[in-house]
């Protein structure tokens, strides 16, 4: 059976609304596991284009509208959204709760600020909804392959949601990454804090990246082939291996690709939203607080280029062998200037 536009009757396990790269990627992972589901866009054009050829030979259902969505559903109907957070979510709540029964779910699967799936999952219960903030970690391929998934809200969705959520879910051993985290907001929050610590990581590799540069003088291959070693040990992780691979790559000049793009760090919010809650809640997380005021710093360009010709910073020089400064196999000798950090924002969970 084909990828099609509509059924006689309904069969949809789970309906799902926005067809980025990523909801595509889960949809199609869904399938992929025995699940039928029910495809929606708000731009139509998009659901056609996706059954003719991404999903072409599959079991999707195509609906151009959230009333041909729902209609394909089997109760309790399951409907997730990933779209963007904010008052998109709020708009397709309020076009959905005429649509639905008591008892059917909505799942937010994109990264919604905890407080605002706190607000939706109570007003939706008083009109005997059923709601889900879902985090989704793994960016594409994990969508595709096995993301982390992070549900939380009203305890009662969560038997209709289990075997599909740990079906399409990573897997160490047999062992889904994916469980229930708690209720209202509790999926959103962890996946806040996981983005939060990730902003931490991704500001250790830069200032250990500094440390290479500016103090030892390292070629970028040489800080590849450190990364490289680090990720055989302790430190493996995706963000070391990708850095390993983005420093040793050349543009077609044979140059260093990374120097040629500007230094520039945007944010979507959820670093941010770490911080804020480590103040309210009086938890002391610096490396995330730090990590986030560089990205604002960076945002500066125009200011630091202006400063940069007033304000000559140190240019430290490090006398040792770079060899052994970055040796630590040896946990009894272990000088990585990234360890201590890293153990730091792993503390912060």
């Amino acid at each position: 059976m084909g990828a099609s536009r509509s059924t006689m009757a309904a069969k949809g396990d789970i309906g799902l609304i926005g067809l980025a790269v990523m909801g595509q990627n889960l949809i199609l992972n869904m399938n992929d596991h025995g699940f039928t589901v029910v495809a929606y866009n708000r731009t139509t054009a998009k659901v056609d284009s996706f059954l003719a050829n991404e999903a072409k030979g599959t079991n999707i259902i195509g609906a151009h509208s959230l009333e041909e969505l729902v209609k394909n559903l089997k109760k309790p109907r399951r409907v997730m959204m990933l779209v963007k957070a904010g008052s998109a979510v709020d708009d397709f709540i309020d076009k959905l709760v005429p649509l639905l029964e008591k008892g059917d779910i909505i799942i937010d699967g994109g990264n919604s600020e905890y407080q605002d799936t706190d607000r939706r999952s109570k007003a939706l219960e008083a009109k005997g909804l059923l709601y889900v903030g879902c985090g989704v970690s793994g960016g594409e391929d994990g969508a595709r392959y096995g993301p982390s998934l992070m549900p939380g809200g009203n305890p009662a969705a969560w038997p209709a949601l289990k075997p599909i959520f740990q079906s399409i879910a990573a897997k160490v051993g047999s062992e889904p990454c994916c469980d229930w985290v708690g209720e209202q907001g509790a999926g959103h929050f962890v996946k806040m804090v996981h983005n939060g610590i990730e902003y931490g990581d991704m500001q250790l590799i830069c200032e250990a990246y500094h440390l290479m540069t500016g103090a030892l003088g390292m070629s970028h291959d040489e800080m590849s082939a450190v990364f490289e070693d680090w990720n055989k040990g302790e430190l493996d992780s995706f963000l070391i291996e990708i850095t390993k691979d983005i420093l040793k790559f050349k543009d077609t000049d044979g140059a260093p690709l990374v120097e040629k793009i500007k230094d520039y760090a945007g944010q979507k919010g959820t670093g941010k939203w770490t911080a804020i809650s480590a103040l309210d809640y009086g938890v002391p997380v610096t490396l995330i607080g730090e990590s986030v005021f560089s990205r604002c710093l960076s945002s500066l360009f125009d200011e630091r280029q202006k400063a940069s010709q007033v304000l000559q910073g140190p240019n430290p020089t490090y006398k040792g062998k770079d060899t052994t400064y970055f040796n630590f196999k040896d946990k009894g000798n272990s000088g990585s200037p990234i360890q201590p950090w890293e153990e730091e924002g792993r503390r912060a969970t």
